[in-house]
Parts: C-alpha cells; sequence; structure tokens
C-alpha cells in the first residue's frame, strides 16, 4: 500500500494553506470529544473552521483519561470554554456486544482477540450522563467552562442535546 495519493492531495492543501503562523489555540473557545467514525465532520456539525475548536476523537466518543486530560490543557492553555460531548447514531461500540466485536476482529486479523477490550456502550444516553459528570466534577476543570452532551445523528445531520 502506498501513500502517493495523499502525499500528493497534501501538496495540493499546501499549495494555498493559510493557517501558517496561527498560536493553536481554539478561536471560538470549544472543545469537542467525539467518535473517530469518518461520518462525522466535527467542525462543519456545529459550523466552525479549522482553527477554531480542540477536538479529541474515540470509539465511541467517551470522556477518557487521555479525553479529560486534553479538556484540562485546553480549559487552561488553549482558550477552551465550552465542551462538547458527541458520541452519534448506529455506533459500533454502542451497537455490538464485546463479545461480537472481538469475533469480528479475530475474523479479520486471523488471530484471536479474546483479550482485547472494546469499551461498548450498553446505554448511550446514560454513557453521556456520565461522561458529562466526568467533565463536570473535574478538579481542575472550573464550573465557569460550559458542558453539554449530545447525540449525532450520522443520517440526518442533527445533533440532539441530552445533557
Amino acid at each position: 500500500m502506498s501513500f502517493d495519493d495523499l502525499l500528493a492531495a497534501n501538496r495540493e492543501f499546501a499549495a494555498d494553506f493559510s493557517y501558517g503562523g496561527f498560536d493553536g489555540v481554539a478561536r471560538a473557545g470549544v472543545a469537542i470529544v467525539t467518535c473517530m467514525d469518518s461520518r462525522i465532520d466535527p467542525l462543519g456539525i456545529i459550523g466552525l473552521e479549522p482553527g477554531d475548536a480542540k477536538i479529541f476523537r474515540n470509539p465511541g466518543g467517551r470522556v477518557t483519561e487521555a479525553a479529560l486530560e486534553a479538556i484540562v490543557l485546553g480549559v487552561h492553555l488553549l482558550n477552551v470554554r465550552r465542551v462538547l460531548v458527541v458520541p452519534h447514531t448506529r455506533c459500533a461500540v454502542a451497537s455490538n456486544s464485546e463479545e461480537t466485536l472481538r469475533e469480528r476482529v479475530a475474523a479479520s486479523a486471523g488471530v484471536d482477540a479474546t483479550w482485547q477490550r472494546f469499551h461498548v456502550i450498553e446505554d448511550q444516553v446514560a454513557t453521556l450522563g456520565l461522561d458529562v459528570h466526568r467533565v463536570t466534577s473535574h478538579p481542575l476543570i472550573p464550573d465557569t467552562v460550559e458542558v453539554g452532551g449530545f447525540v449525532y445523528d450520522v443520517d440526518t445531520g442533527l445533533l440532539t442535546q441530552h445533557v
């Protein structure tokens, strides 16, 4: 497999690159924790542009320890004042069991995957509430930071606030 097509696309992107010299703060004061799903355009779904927000992506859009680290840094060093936690509909980790995901990965990999944990989500809205609470109760995230929990519908493009 080659990366030639991607490098060619990068050269086109760089030809009129306009973000050089930018300081890296979140110009809109926003941080987004969302899933790695390729159907999600984290900036586009809320009308932002590159440079406006800090984005952290992982399977399921969970507020993990790494996500909390990113949020703390964003709040204290990068102008973040609002945090959106955004899982989505038809998510693989919210619509499969741990066993099913292990079986599917094992079938693809051709090796045993029973040891791998995928952190499935049994109740997406309840889990979203827990994740928002992880942010709002963190001792390094002040009460002045607004935190909301939303579900993104991959079929309509709409966000629905749950928390």
